[in-house]
């Protein structure tokens, strides 16, 4: 989480995201039931591993630490390289096949702090696998709450 938070994403924007996702489909959700379900999800390790790799995988393209022609494609975020989104949904598949089609929809919508971070708003960062680890994590947790919810339909 420290990580995360020195990429400067909080645990409470990628909740913001399952609430603006997921509220529809929940009655009565609040931020703090999806800021749970978002500890839960960065809770599980092997989580914590897909984020440490993609955020050190960042930072090294920001470094100019990786080679040529990668580099180039790491910087650009290039639209043909999918790796980002593989590394992503071994955060989803936490959560099953509903963790996958959340993911898919984030991936395009770029909702709240994803597109934020999808933007390169932040000259000399490189955030090519970070957004979509936090589209994952904000997946994830809309499948946990779909998981443990009775309440599907308003």
């Amino acid at each position: 989480m420290d990580w995360l938070a020195q990429r400067g994403v909080a645990l409470e924007d990628i909740a913001a995201v399952v609430l603006e996702v997921q509220d529809q489909f929940h009655a009565n959700l609040t931020l703090e039931d999806c800021l749970e379900s978002v500890k839960a999800v960065v809770a599980k390790r092997e989580v914590q591993h897909a984020l440490l790799t993609g955020i050190a995988l960042d930072m090294a393209a920001e470094a100019g630490a990786v080679p040529e022609p990668l580099l180039t494609i790491l910087r650009r975020d290039d639209a043909l390289y999918g790796v980002d989104e593989v590394l992503a949904l071994a955060i989803t598949n936490v959560y099953g096949s509903i963790g996958m089609t959340n993911f898919g929809y984030l991936d395009k919508k770029k909702i709240g702090i994803i597109g934020t971070l999808n933007s390169r708003q932040q000259p000399g960062m490189v955030h090519t696998f970070l957004d979509d680890m936090v589209a994952g994590i904000a997946a994830a947790a809309s499948a946990r709450l779909a998981h443990n919810s009775l309440d599907h339909t308003r």
